[in-house]
């Protein structure tokens, strides 16, 4: 059996609005198998077989916020989540998370799907506290003023 641990990998957007606020999704938990600790989350999916991150990043924030038009995207960093994915009955895989930054018109109507219950535009600093489950200190820690 291989010592490595298997993992996806996803994309984030770190989305902000004209007044410097963050888009933060609520999940909807009810779906999920194992573990239905409430938490907040930024749009975002894993790579599908032949896409490019880009393109994985505009696809879902289409599919889980509505907003099509997209600004400026940039790089911001790359975490390794606390959250495991189950992938079988018995095992699981880590997830390993590709964040941008994401500007959108300030036109932009958000319309979420049914992968979450709610959103909300908030600040920095409680953006940092909403993703604290899913997202490591490594990358909260980024969310200052």
């Amino acid at each position: 059996m291989a010592k490595e641990k298997l993992f996806h990998v996803g994309v984030k957007a770190l989305i902000t609005n004209n007044t410097g606020q963050v888009l933060v999704l609520e999940v909807n938990t009810e779906h999920f198998t194992s573990d239905k600790t409430p938490h907040g989350d930024l749009p975002g999916g894993r790579i599908e077989n032949g896409e490019a991150p880009e393109q994985t990043l505009r696809r879902e924030i289409t599919e889980e916020t509505g907003i099509k038009e997209v600004g400026d995207i940039t790089f911001m960093t790359a975490v390794v989540s606390g959250i495991e994915i189950p992938i079988s009955e018995t095992q699981k895989v880590g997830l390993v998370l590709m964040v941008y930054r994401i500007t959108i018109p300030p036109e932009s109507k958000v319309m979420i799907s049914g992968e979450h219950i709610s959103y909300e535009w908030v600040s920095l600093a409680e953006a940092k506290k909403r993703l604290a489950y899913k997202y490591p200190a490594q990358f909260t820690e980024l969310l200052t003023d």
